[in-house]
């Protein structure tokens, strides 16, 4: 099976530098949607045997966009699996100040997530949140599926993606997050094994 999965396209919030987590949500800007119909353009004569969507509105709009796009129409599925991390106290507020207040758990947020104590913000734990995303993607075995859209979100999904690549807690971050309307493709015969083919790619913004 091939596995596409794409990170929302940038909102209001990301624009301002605010944690959005599982529970915030905000409009997509009129640029990224552009950028959005873009990407479905670069992908229109892809078939997707299916699409899923966290149920979260931005990425809701996302899939839709991306699926208008596409030359071979199918319903798009919403699940809670998908969502965000769920991020407790840290939703809503700017990154820039709570660099200031907790720049060692912020740190980690960003890098080494082995090192993030979500306990402190009434934070799902990184265990929580990948499980829950890695499930959904293992409940697809069976499914005689062979292309899948998948859309979601940045934090979770770069957890949840290189977990089931099996890189360890500390490696999770190693190589940066998945930008706003990226797409990262990831390949598997038997749902224990999994092959990175294509990673946070931007590159039909080029064209």
């Amino acid at each position: 099976m091939k596995l596409y999965f794409f990170r929302h396209g940038r909102t209001e919030w990301n624009e301002e530098g605010r944690i959005q987590g599982a529970n915030g949500d905000s409009p997509l800007l009129e640029s990224s949607i552009q950028q959005l119909e873009a990407l479905g353009q670069h992908l229109s004569q892809t078939y997707f045997d299916a699409a899923y969507s966290s149920d979260l509105p931005r990425a809701v709009h996302t899939a839709q966009i991306l699926l208008k796009q596409n030359q071979h129409p199918i319903t798009l599925q919403e699940t809670p699996a998908l969502r965000e991390w769920r991020l407790g106290r840290l939703e809503g507020r700017k990154i820039m100040e709570l660099k200031a207040l907790y720049p060692e758990e912020m740190r980690a947020f960003r890098h080494n997530l082995s090192q993030f104590h979500n306990n402190l913000f009434d934070a799902e734990s990184l265990s929580d949140t990948t499980k829950r995303t890695c499930d959904f993607v293992k409940s697809l075995k069976g499914k005689e599926l062979d292309t899948v859209l998948i859309v979601g979100h940045g934090a979770n999904l770069t957890a949840s993606i290189r977990t089931l690549l099996g890189n360890k807690p500390e490696e999770l971050r190693k190589n940066g997050g998945l930008d706003n309307a990226s797409v990262t493709i990831l390949t598997t015969d038997d749902f224990e094994h999994y092959h990175l083919a294509t990673w946070n790619d931007t590159s039909y913004l080029e064209d």
